[in-house]
């Protein structure tokens, strides 16, 4: 077979299981479940800050840093599904709602965080492509591993054992790579981005040390946020962590390159809603502006095809998703420990 004639099979490959999907009516828009979501969303978020109110300056308070870091989960689980376009067709309502949840909610650019989770989208799990894989602070691989200096190296040995702990800054880190983003001047408007990153923090910052005593306003910064990344690195490690890494250039057709970089969970419909629908992941990146409810439908339908073809089709529960994703760092950092 020619590469002609290999490429043009590929491709037909994904355009026959996008007519199933779309014959059974699983592309078409869910504005009711939306509405529904972001009010319910908004009520609980809201809520969250006028129990915090009414507690006055309480220990209590901490059960609403608890709350809310779930709440900036969710709502950070929107903006993702906002980004891609699964809640408005077109960019502009996605854009301005997107500016309200990221930036102004949780004080993380809309703008920045769409540029990387699409460059992600188009190359999961490359070495070189996918800036989830950058080994800023953990790495990824062992050729990653052997290049490394500085704290990758340092954290690289003992990784797998560090990571949760590591992911109690990843709120953090999500406001930095915010402030970042609107100095540089590449970010589309970034005056009207810096502008909403500027109200968040200076409401929520305001809210903790009005109501709570200097103590345990930190104690209530130092829970909301640690949560809140706990959270966040929760539910996108299981997607790609310890599935195939690709370098080079890439030369797998868009259908087996998304599924074979990722990994289902499997769970209720409690996971779906914990996750945000991302535990299909597999049929998120082949359909990523479905919206989220119809992922649960699309799984069978996904997996039946892969297995027509011969595609490994990777889906597993929520605690042996974690531990594969462990084990691949463990394993990435072993010529560290062999060197040290």
């Amino acid at each position: 077979m020619t590469t002609e004639n290999l490429t043009q099979r590929t491709s037909s490959d994904f355009a026959q299981l996008s007519r199933r999907v779309a014959d059974a009516g699983l592309l078409a828009r869910r504005p009711g479940y939306y509405a529904f979501r972001i009010a319910l969303v908004a009520t609980l978020f809201t809520g969250g800050w006028v129990a915090l109110f009414a507690l006055g300056d309480s220990w209590w308070a901490l059960a609403v840093a608890v709350f809310q870091a779930v709440m900036f989960g969710q709502i950070a689980l929107l903006s993702h599904d906002l980004a891609h376009r699964q809640v408005f067709r077109t960019r502009r309502p996605s854009e301005i709602a997107g500016w309200i949840s990221g930036n102004l909610c949780v004080g993380m650019s809309y703008g920045w965080w769409m540029d990387k989770h699409t460059r992600h989208h188009a190359n999961p799990n490359h070495e070189e492509l996918d800036p989830d894989v950058d080994p800023d602070i953990l790495v990824w691989s062992k050729d990653q591993a052997r290049a490394s200096r500085g704290l990758p190296r340092f954290v690289g040995r003992y990784q797998a054992f560090l990571f949760f702990p590591l992911l109690t800054l990843e709120g953090l880190n999500l406001h930095l790579s915010g402030i970042r983003a609107v100095l540089k001047p590449t970010l589309k408007h970034r005056g009207l981005e810096a502008a909403l990153l500027l109200a968040h923090f200076a409401l929520y910052l305001s809210a903790l040390f009005v109501v709570l005593s200097p103590g345990k306003a930190l104690v209530f910064f130092a829970v909301h946020q640690g949560l809140w990344g706990i959270y966040m690195g929760s539910i996108f490690a299981p997607n790609h962590k310890g599935m195939p890494l690709l370098t080079g250039k890439p030369e797998l057709d868009f259908l087996r390159k998304q599924v074979l970089t990722s990994r289902n969970v499997e769970g209720s419909h409690v996971v779906d809603v914990a996750l945000g629908g991302l535990n299909y992941q597999v049929e998120h990146h082949l359909f990523p502006s479905m919206p989220s409810p119809h992922l649960r439908r699309a799984q069978p339908i996904v997996e039946d095809y892969c297995a027509e073809l011969g595609i490994p089709y990777l889906k597993t529960g929520l605690i042996d998703s974690y531990a594969q994703a462990l084990r691949s760092l463990h394993e990435a950092g072993e010529p560290l420990r062999k060197a040290s």
